[in-house]
C-alpha cells in the first residue's frame, strides 16, 4: 500500500465564522483507493501557501510511502532542512496530513482511530462552548454594548447555552490581545472580567462550569493580580495567563492561584508540552491536534500528562477534521477533561461533512466508524474557496495603552 495522490482544500468559513475565517483540509489517497482526510491549523502565513506546503511535505516525505509507518513519516517530517525542533506551521503541515494517514490506517484495518490507539474509555465525551453573540458575523466590528464586554448579556447567553445542555462555557472579557503582550491587566478590565464572571456564574449557578480565557496578555503578576479577582467564582481553569513560551512565569501564576492553570493551543509537539509539565506550569493541557503534531504526539501528550495527574482538554477552534481528530484522541484516553466544541456541530461544520458529529445534550458521541468517522463534503468545499487576505485570526499589531479602555 503507497500514497499515491494528495489534494488540498483552502475554505472560507461563512458569517457567522465560528472557528476561523478558514479552514485548510487535505485529503490523501492511496493506490488501493482509500482516501483519508485532514487538517491544519496554522494561522502564521496565507492558507494557500499553507496548501502548498502540504504538498510539498506530501511530496518529499509521504507520497510512494506506507500511511501506516506514522512515526517514521513524522521524523523525517520534522527533521526536514534538520530543524528537528518545533515550528508551529511546519507542524501544523505535519498535522494535517499524519491525521489522513490515522483515518487510512483505521479504514484499511475497520476500526475507528481510538480502537487503535487502547480502545474507547469514554462513551461520551463533555464538551464546551465559547459564548458566542446569536447569529452576528465573529468578524464584525463591535460598536456599543455587545456580549464580549456586557455581562448582563453574557450572562443571558451562557443561559441559553447551559439550556441548550452545555456544562461548561468559555469566555475572555479580560481585553486585545498583541504581538507586545504580556502587560499589566487595566483597572478597567480587572472591574469588568469581575463583574462579568460573577453575572455569569450568578446565572448559572453550579449548573455550568466557568471557563476563562486569555490569550497570554499578561506578565505573571498581571495574571495574579487577575486571577484574585476570579477566584471567588471558581472558575474550572484559568487559560493561557501568560505568553505561552514563559513557562517559568506560568509556573508562578499557577502556584500563585487556586485556579487550575489551562495551556497548549499555542504549542506543538510532546517535547513542549513535557516542558510545561516538568515546572508545574498547568495541570490541564489544551493540544490542538491541527498543530501540536497530530494523533500519535496526540496520543504522547496525553500520556505524559497522565503521568503528572494533568487533564486532557483539547483546542479546536478550527474545522470540524480537527475536531474528529480530537474526538479520537479524547475518546481513548483515561485523563480527557473537557473537549471544545464549535456550537453544537451543526452550521457550515456540519454542512462540511457527509455526516455531521453527534453532539447530545452537550456530549459529543464519538463515531463508531472506521477512521476519524467523518468524511469531507468535497463538493461544499469547492463551493466555498477563501479568497480572502486576512489571517485566521489577527491580533493587535501595536502596543496596548496603559489603559486599553472597554473596547473588544
Amino acid at each position: 500500500m503507497r500514497i499515491v495522490e494528495v489534494e488540498t482544500f483552502v475554505v472560507g468559513n461563512p458569517p457567522p465564522r465560528h472557528g476561523g475565517r478558514y479552514f485548510i483540509f487535505v485529503t490523501v489517497t492511496t493506490d488501493g483507493g482509500v482516501k483519508g482526510v485532514g487538517e491544519a491549523y496554522v494561522a502564521t502565513v496565507a492558507p494557500h501557501i499553507v496548501a502548498d506546503m502540504i504538498e510539498d511535505v506530501a511530496n518529499r516525505f509521504l507520497v510512494g510511502e506506507n500511511p501506516f509507518n506514522v512515526e517514521s513519516f513524522w521524523r523525517r517530517a520534522l527533521g526536514s532542512g534538520y530543524s528537528l525542533r518545533p515550528d508551529p506551521t511546519l507542524c501544523g503541515v505535519i498535522s494535517a496530513l499524519e491525521i489522513a494517514c490515522w483515518d487510512i490506517i483505521g479504514k484499511e484495518t475497520g476500526r475507528p482511530v481510538y480502537d487503535l490507539l487502547g480502545g474507547r474509555v469514554h462513551e461520551g465525551l463533555r464538551s464546551y462552548t465559547y459564548l458566542y453573540p446569536r447569529g452576528e458575523d465573529a468578524y464584525a466590528p463591535k460598536d456599543g454594548p455587545n456580549l464580549y464586554t456586557d455581562p448582563v448579556l453574557a450572562a443571558e447567553q451562557a443561559v441559553r447555552e447551559v439550556e441548550r445542555g452545555f456544562t461548561a462555557v468559555k469566555f475572555d472579557p479580560a481585553g486585545p490581545y498583541t504581538v507586545f503582550d504580556g502587560r499589566q491587566p487595566s483597572l478597567e478590565r480587572l472591574a469588568l472580567s469581575e463583574r462579568y464572571t460573577a453575572a455569569i456564574r450568578d446565572a448559572v449557578g453550579d449548573r455550568a462550569d466557568l471557563l476563562f480565557g486569555t490569550h497570554g496578555q499578561f506578565t505573571p503578576s498581571g495574571a495574579l493580580r487577575l486571577a484574585r479577582r476570579l477566584e471567588a467564582y471558581d472558575p474550572l481553569w484559568f487559560e493561557e495567563p501568560v505568553p505561552p513560551d514563559d513557562v517559568e512565569g506560568m509556573a508562578r501564576v499557577a502556584t500563585g492561584t487556586t485556579i487550575p492553570v489551562a495551556t497548549g493551543e499555542r504549542l506543538t509537539t510532546a517535547g513542549e508540552f513535557a516542558t510545561v509539565l516538568r515546572a508545574g506550569a498547568a495541570s490541564i493541557l489544551q493540544p490542538n491536534l491541527g498543530r501540536s503534531g497530530g494523533i500519535l504526539q496526540g496520543k504522547k501528550i496525553a500520556s505524559i500528562a497522565e503521568v503528572h495527574q494533568a487533564l486532557l482538554a483539547p483546542h479546536c477552534y478550527c474545522g470540524p477534521v480537527v475536531a474528529a481528530a480530537n474526538i479520537a484522541l479524547a475518546a481513548c484516553s483515561p485523563n480527557f477533561l473537557i473537549l471544545e466544541s464549535i456550537d453544537d456541530w451543526s452550521g457550515f461544520h456540519a454542512d462540511l461533512l457527509e455526516t455531521p458529529i453527534r453532539w447530545e445534550e452537550g456530549m459529543v458521541i464519538p463515531s463508531g466508524e472506521p477512521g476519524l468517522g467523518v468524511v469531507l463534503n468535497e463538493d461544499v468545499a469547492r463551493a466555498n474557496p477563501y479568497e480572502g487576505a486576512e489571517l485566521h485570526l489577527t491580533p493587535a499589531l501595536e502596543p496596548q495603552p496603559a489603559s486599553e479602555g472597554l473596547s473588544p
